[in-house]
């Protein structure tokens, strides 16, 4: 995404939402390039872990050099294992669609275009479904963005760790110019739109 990859005021809360749970989720999401999915979701409170990777395909085919060429099925995505006890799904959503990216785009984000780089949630269980499919229709009655979102909402059928030089890409290459212009406006949106949320994040140890 470029320069305009967040919005100016986060968009309203989601109204169907999970309860606090005890125990750890993992979400997954696919908004265009995902150094700046990974980076985004990494500063949030609440988030264990995030990992780069690919959905939508199949194992053979999961490598970037074959999701690159358009043809795999593959979306880059990121898959996070969240603590629902300190943010709630609903939560993590609205994020997704305030700073991360733009749901209004089709098969592309930003500079980055093709099938790869479209907007999707992968979700993970039958709850997960049915906040992410009522928050969708209650932006989109409300007119929130100026035309419709076109997120897929489909269940997760795998998750493929992407190479290791992928992974932290935007912590560990942070003067490169598409992380500059890309990436780093997300986190400066998400540490001003939702400051109770932010962390500090350096990098995995």
């Amino acid at each position: 995404m470029g320069v305009d990859a967040a919005r100016k005021e986060p968009i309203p809360a989601p109204v169907v939402d999970e309860p606090h749970g005890a125990k750890q989720e993992t979400a997954v999401f696919a908004g265009g390039c995902f150094w700046g999915v990974q980076t985004t979701f990494e500063h949030m409170k609440g988030v264990v872990d995030a990992t780069a990777g690919y959905s939508g395909g199949s194992a053979e085919t999961a490598t970037y050099g074959q999701v690159s060429s358009e043809t795999t099925g593959h979306a880059e995505s990121v898959k996070v294992v969240f603590d629902p006890a300190k943010i709630s799904y609903g939560t993590m959503l609205r994020v997704f669609f305030s700073v991360v990216h733009d749901p209004t785009q089709l098969n592309r984000q930003g500079p980055d275009v093709g099938t790869s780089y479209r907007s999707v949630i992968f979700y993970t269980s039958p709850e997960q479904e049915k906040i992410a499919k009522a928050y969708i229709a209650q932006l989109d009655a409300a007119k929130v963005f100026p035309r419709p979102i076109v997120t897929e909402v489909v269940p997760l059928k795998a998750f493929y760790d992407a190479e290791e030089y992928h992974q932290d890409y935007a912590e560990k290459n942070p003067e490169n110019p598409y992380i500059q212009i890309c990436d780093v406006p997300k986190v400066k949106a998400l540490k001003e739109q939702f400051p109770e949320l932010f962390k500090d994040y350096t990098g995995r140890k």
